[in-house]
């Protein structure tokens, strides 16, 4: 009986358990981020150093402190591709899942249509975290969808190789 009742009990535990670590994952971190008119969405002009701004409409976006590349958006806008040829286009780039209850963000159609060429991925900021850029994507139809991404320090850094000179010092490293 004493076996039965610990099994029942360790069973318990571990549902408990599995339930409570896909609920941190998938829900428990995640916020919905405040929309700031203007700021919300930016490109990095070609040979530029400060994003600007871009029009848009319909804005949500969601983050974590948990992570640095957990930031996902989505918005409208009206911008044409004429206006988009004056940014730096970003290559071979991979956008992030987001949770399934985000419904505006599907990373598999992002990704499909940036392979067909349905959509143009763009930089928005360059180490807006250490090692991390954001990614906007805009497909024809004015949909956009935002990401972060690892840039090479990145994933230099998180994956433990020397990061190298060509690389910025790390936040904790720097002098205040």
């Amino acid at each position: 009986m004493t076996g039965k009742l610990l099994a029942i009990i360790l069973g318990l535990s571990a549902v408990l358990a599995g339930a409570g670590m896909y609920y941190l994952q998938v829900y428990g971190f995640y916020y919905e981020v405040e929309p700031k008119p203007g700021q919300d969405v930016a490109l990095l002009p070609v040979g530029g150093e400060a994003p600007q701004p871009i029009a848009y409409s319909s804005f949500q976006a969601i983050d974590a402190d948990s992570s640095p590349i957990r930031y996902r958006a989505c918005f409208n806008t009206d911008i044409s591709k004429e206006q988009l040829s004056g940014f730096i286009p970003v290559e071979n780039a991979e956008p992030l899942t987001a949770p399934g209850w985000f419904d505006c963000y599907d990373a598999v159609a992002v990704a499909e249509a940036l392979k067909t060429g349905q959509a143009q991925a763009f930089m928005s900021a360059k180490n807006i975290h250490y090692g991390v850029d954001r990614i906007v994507a805009i497909t024809l139809d004015g949909k956009g969808y935002v990401w972060h991404a690892l840039n090479n320090c990145g994933e230099k850094a998180y994956d433990g190789t020397v990061v190298g000179e060509e690389c910025p010092p790390r936040p904790e490293e720097t002098d205040q």
